[in-house]
């Protein structure tokens, strides 16, 4: 061959073959590539932020245009300080979606300015944890919108121990927000906002008073989440006290638990049936994590007993 053909021979990009796997570099050659890549995905680029869209999960409840302008301000004074991380879009070539940082991409837009991101490719299990994460070292999130996030992340299918992770909580208090989570309407939770001064122990209470029979989403009304939350709790309170018995009047008799036994007859469960809820009470020194298995596997059971019923 001519010189000149081994040349062009060299130089020459050759056209990527859809075929052939891409090949495992090991060794010095490898350790480098896994460098470059690293370093590649540490690097800040600055990308136009009409092509950054919403993914993951919502994890604000509601916004607030006075803090949003401050940002704004902030950035537009002394620039964007903290980048924002973001993932190639999976469906539209040359888009991104936001994993955390919204709030800055739209500062940025509303600048007219370039976002400051890192670009990660990150599958849907690793964005959701990512974000869960993110908001978890965050200050500002409220314990409901924790809560919103967790139920979010149940509705996708994500399993018990994705939710732990993502929210760098244990099992018990994941348990406790999903709990809030199914007892309280999305509707509710929406109307009355993060109502950032409430913590875990209202919000569980108010749960209680929603599942007693109360309806309190027609009562959400005030200028502050806060207020939102308090007006609710009064109306629900009021409520359930109209719904209390005459003095001197019979209580209206109320259901004996129902014992469950295991195999060998020992006690395992404990249940009370209510107006509109079952409450079961697991004895965990029997069950042997077998409360995690029944959590994680609920919807799938009702679904395969709904679907075995006689004109279901």
């Amino acid at each position: 061959m001519a010189r000149k053909d081994v040349l062009i021979g060299l130089l020459a990009t050759p056209a990527p073959s859809a075929a052939a796997p891409p090949r495992a570099q090991k060794g010095a050659i490898g350790a480098v590539s896994r460098s470059i890549a690293d370093l590649k995905a540490r690097s800040v680029i600055e990308l136009d932020p009409d092509l950054i869209e919403a993914g993951g999960l919502q994890d604000r409840l509601e916004s607030d245009a006075v803090d949003d302008s401050a940002l704004a301000r902030s950035i537009g004074e002394y620039g964007q300080q903290v980048p924002v991380l973001v993932r190639p879009h999976p469906e539209v070539e040359g888009r991104f979606q936001i994993v955390y940082g919204r709030r800055r991409v739209l500062a940025m837009r509303a600048l007219g300015q370039p976002v400051k991101a890192l670009v990660r490719d990150l599958d849907d299990r690793a964005l959701v944890l990512a974000q869960g994460q993110e908001n978890t070292a965050r200050r500002d999130l409220s314990f409901i919108e924790k809560v919103n996030f967790a139920r979010q992340l149940q509705d996708a299918g994500y399993d018990r121990k994705v939710i732990c992770d993502a929210l760098s909580v244990d099992k018990t208090l994941a348990s406790r927000m999903l709990s809030v989570a199914g007892r309280l309407p999305a509707a509710l939770i929406e109307a009355i906002g993060a109502a950032p001064s409430v913590g875990r122990d209202r919000w569980l209470a108010l749960a209680d008073l929603v599942e007693a029979g109360g309806d309190g989403v027609a009562a959400a009304v005030g200028e502050s989440s806060d207020a939102r939350f308090q007006a609710v709790w009064d109306h629900l309170t009021t409520q359930a006290t109209t719904r209390q018995p005459a003095m001197g009047a019979t209580p209206l008799p109320r259901p004996a638990p129902r014992v469950v036994l295991a195999i060998g007859g020992a006690p395992l469960a404990e249940a009370s049936l209510g107006a509109t809820t079952l409450t079961l009470k697991l004895r965990l020194t029997q069950t042997a994590g077998f409360e995690d298995w029944l959590l994680d596997n609920l919807p799938a059971l009702l679904r395969d007993w709904q679907s075995g019923k006689p004109n279901a």
